[in-house]
């Protein structure tokens, strides 16, 4: 008899449509469309530059970070990867380098970074968040110790106005366009190659993913450059958008990183995600901080609605699968007393 395989239980514009992903890409919809008619000075030509520009770096570093999410993995270091290469810049610049030199250095001190976090992770067998919070602490402390309490902000006008620059005669920053490719290249790699395939099995089981050809610690190992690399870039990015270098930049920005991710619909144990639902994430966090923003409200008071939003979405993932868990239970078979048995 032909080997056959179980037809999907729904038809595909429900599993296109009705999924996560879609839900946080509608919210976000919604929410821009009430912001727009509720909230003063939203709709102004000035809220989208600023939009964009302030959740560049988050997006940026959100997009590796959800391959090494989806594998079960976490990188905590990614924020003081930025302050790293922003010192980085700053100092090389102050020592006359010009900045396309000092910034290729920097991506490099990323590359480094995302090597000793890959390796420990990948090679050595250790956990990733004990890793990475140590990384964090390293960076940091490194990133500190270079510039002490000073900021370098002597920087050439024509890269800082270049980092705010906007494209043609439109409202999107320059900086769309390397999120724009970064993006492609990521959601290539993840939903349409083999090393992507491998990425999800990791997550689900890495033994399986071993004993069938993956490599498992090359592949994690990758995955960690490639956070450190992005990382770094953001650093860069947000040193000239701000026109200064710091030690403490970007100082908690990993946590907004993760709940962006988390919010998008990319499982904390691995297996699950996709990069539409985490930029939607990312958009949708920034679009309600920028609106509350102009509503006057504290930083304090937005991230402890951003942590909120971020709990009951995980709780409803929770909530969701327990539910189609017990849809699918088979039902017990009823009772039979009173019923001759079949001859």
């Amino acid at each position: 008899m032909a080997r056959s395989y179980p037809a999907h239980a729904k038809p595909l514009w429900q599993r296109v449509l009705l999924t996560r992903e879609m839900a946080m890409i509608a919210l976000l919809v919604v929410v821009v469309l009430y912001s727009l008619r509720s909230v003063p000075n939203f709709g102004n030509p000035l809220t989208l530059p600023y939009l964009v520009l302030d959740t560049a770096p988050i997006l940026l570093i959100a997009l590796p970070m959800t391959l090494v999410i989806v594998t079960g993995e976490i990188d905590l270091s990614v924020a003081s990867v930025v302050g790293l290469s922003s010192v980085t810049l700053g100092v090389l610049t102050e020592a006359g380098f010009s900045v396309p030199a000092a910034a290729t250095v920097s991506l490099a001190v990323g590359v480094l970074c995302g090597l000793l976090n890959g390796f420990l992770v990948a090679y050595v067998g250790l956990p990733s968040l004990a890793v990475t919070i140590g990384t964090l602490a390293l960076y940091r402390g490194i990133a500190v110790g270079m510039l002490g309490t000073k900021a370098v902000t002597d920087f050439p006008e024509r890269w800082t106005h270049l980092a705010t620059a906007r494209i043609g005669g439109s409202q999107f920053p320059v900086i769309v366009v390397p999120i724009v490719v970064l993006a492609a290249v990521f959601v290539v790699l993840l939903h349409f190659t083999p090393f992507g395939r491998g990425v999800y099995d990791i997550g689900l089981s890495a033994d399986t993913a071993h004993f069938s050809g993956v490599p498992v610690a090359r592949t994690k190992l990758t995955l960690f450059v490639l956070s450190g690399v992005v990382a770094a870039f953001a650093g860069v990015f947000f040193t000239l958008r701000y026109g200064s270098a710091r030690g403490d930049n970007a100082t908690g920005m990993e946590l907004q990183v993760v709940a962006a991710v988390l919010l998008g619909g990319v499982s904390i144990f691995g297996g699950r995600g996709a990069l539409h639902g985490v930029v939607a994430g990312v958009l949708l966090i920034g679009v309600i901080s920028s609106a509350l923003r102009l509503e006057s409200v504290t930083v304090n008071v937005i991230n402890i609605i951003i942590g909120a939003l971020l709990v009951l979405s995980v709780i409803s993932t929770s909530v969701v699968g327990w539910f189609v868990r017990r849809r699918q239970r088979p039902a017990k078979a009823l009772p039979t007393a009173g019923r001759p048995s079949p001859a």
